[in-house]
């Protein structure tokens, strides 16, 4: 009998310590480069025609707590907070002012909404409002 409980307690400890390197890994996978946007939803105007020459690119630093990119058009900054799969972005900071459509205030009003994250088995960036994709990023590679 005792060496039932100890067995289940090993594997009870092992279960967790598994699921808290998982959430790790997948918090350290945000930080690494940028990510690029490919899908988004909601807008009435197709992806392409939103962004006709330039995707939204985000990066996450780690150290400042914020995040920086750009919107299609005009870069941006803003604050995050992240609590486990939660996140919050704060209001972006000033940007430059060139107009390029509708797509960048698409990209800059989702974002504000956004409350929850999560990176896919296909390694894309998935940024919810609850349970739903709205924003989708995949990993730029290096070129360096």
């Amino acid at each position: 009998m005792k060496i039932k409980n100890i067995l289940s307690l090993c594997i009870f400890a092992l279960i967790i310590f598994s699921c808290s390197s998982t959430k790790k890994m997948a918090n350290d996978a945000l930080f690494n480069g940028a990510w690029e946007l490919e899908y988004l939803s909601g807008p009435r105007i197709a992806f392409n025609g939103l962004y006709p020459d330039k995707k939204p690119k985000i990066t996450f630093n780690k150290t400042t707590n914020s995040v920086s990119g750009n919107n299609s058009c005009n870069g941006y900054s803003a604050d995050y907070r992240l609590d486990g799969n939660e996140i919050s972005f704060g209001e972006p900071g000033p940007t430059t002012m060139m107009y390029c459509g509708e797509g960048e205030n698409f990209f800059l009003n989702t974002i504000k909404k956004i409350d929850r994250y999560e990176i896919d088995t296909d390694g894309k960036l998935n940024l919810m409002i609850g349970e739903v994709p709205m924003m989708r990023f995949r990993k730029l590679i290096d070129q360096n």
